[in-house]
């Protein structure tokens, strides 16, 4: 079906408000003594989030939020990939908020929460035998009295370090690679028997194992219904690729721009680098892949908005922009430190955060190689 691109007058005025707030309040000078601090993001740039209505954007207006949808999502998310940014908008935001939604209107109070700018949640889902498949939870969740002990493993858990709250998937039932038998639980950070091993990403961000021994989880904590928490991580999966993708075009359309200023002002034999055809025709090949990544990452968000499309479609479209991000991006960061020189691994120049964000991205949630398969298979199950 034909997509139309052209953004609302709302979200035209979203994108304006993106640019200019980032330009304006968050320096590449800032970012790196943000990434130095304790606690690796500004509170005061999330709370500025909050006051933004950044935080509920897709939120119902019903709680507090903006009634937006992933077109919304990944107008922020290309913002905070072009600058960078630290805050945990994609673990609380893109990840927290949408299974939220998803679990139902007992809900509401912790997504108002969310976006005053008050509750900072992660994701505890991706186990070390796991690779890129959702359904691979070993983590278990024995009935005990009125409630359930979990006790399991979750790796690279996201922001875990300064959420409030964990969400959790563990197994009340079948085996370890079943897509029936997952269940979903909200549980306080610090909740006896979670112990969280934090450190920091290739991307310099934080992270956390988190390790579950005996921890007691009431029925009041499950999020959505019992053995069903597969179909809420899958359409929230769907969410996170396109929003991926959206920071990933962001980040790509930086090093872009900062590649070309580069060519014009290196010189050598007297001229600037840029005049010279062999490198121009490179910058071509960074700019016509960006391109097709921006389109491919536009056309997920506006089909995971379609209500009408069905899981297959939003399924292929959200895995055809994560290919296409995952692929520009190693173009596009290669090519920016070879024409930068050694000076492009520096730590001093951003070009090397661009490069190592972006290969962080491609392997979050299933790398290009991975949704390259995906996107066959289920090209092969519509035919």
């Amino acid at each position: 079906m034909p997509l139309d691109f052209t953004p609302s007058e709302e979200q035209r005025l979203l994108s304006e408000s993106v640019a200019r707030f980032f330009e304006r309040e968050y320096s590449f000078e800032k970012r790196r003594t943000l990434l130095s601090s304790e606690l690796g993001f500004g509170r005061e740039i999330w709370a500025r989030f909050a006051e933004l209505g950044w935080l509920g954007i897709a939120t119902p207006e019903a709680v507090g939020g903006l009634g937006g949808g992933a077109v919304e999502l990944g107008i922020v998310m290309e913002g905070i990939g072009r600058h960078l940014a630290l805050e945990p908008y994609f673990s609380s935001v893109v990840l927290g908020a949408s299974l939220l939604r998803r679990a139902g209107p007992a809900q509401a109070a912790p997504l108002a929460e969310l976006a005053r700018g008050k509750l900072l949640l992660a994701l505890a889902h991706v186990e070390p035998k796991a690779r890129f498949e959702l359904a691979q939870v070993e983590t278990r969740a024995a009935r005990e009295g009125e409630g359930f002990r979990l006790d399991g493993r979750k790796a690279v858990v996201l922001d875990a370090p300064s959420a409030h709250r964990l969400i959790v998937s563990a197994r009340t039932a079948g085996a370890s690679a079943e897509q029936d038998g997952i269940s979903l639980f909200f549980l306080p950070a610090s909740a006896k028997g979670v112990t969280l091993l934090p450190y920091r990403t290739s991307c310099g961000r934080r992270a956390a194992e988190v390790r579950l021994e005996g921890v007691m989880a009431g029925r009041e904590t499950l999020l959505g219904p019992l053995d069903g928490g597969y179909a809420l991580l899958a359409r929230t999966a769907e969410e996170a690729l396109a929003a991926l993708a959206a920071e990933a075009v962001g980040a790509m359309a930086a090093l872009l721009a900062l590649t070309r200023d580069y060519l014009k002002t290196r010189k050598q034999f007297g001229v600037p680098i840029g005049s010279f055809q062999v490198l121009q025709h490179r910058l071509v090949d960074m700019f016509m892949a960006l391109e097709l990544a921006r389109s491919t990452s536009a056309a997920a968000a506006r089909i995971l908005d379609d209500g009408a499309a069905d899981h297959r479609y939003r399924a292929r479209a959200a895995a055809a922009a994560k290919v296409q991000v995952g692929r520009a991006g190693r173009l596009l960061g290669e090519e920016a430190v070879q024409l930068h020189g050694g000076m492009g691994m520096t730590d001093e120049l951003a070009v090397s955060h661009y490069f190592k964000r972006l290969a962080t991205i491609d392997v979050l949630f299933g790398n290009a190689d991975f949704h390259q398969r995906r996107f066959a298979a289920l090209d092969s199950a519509a035919a």
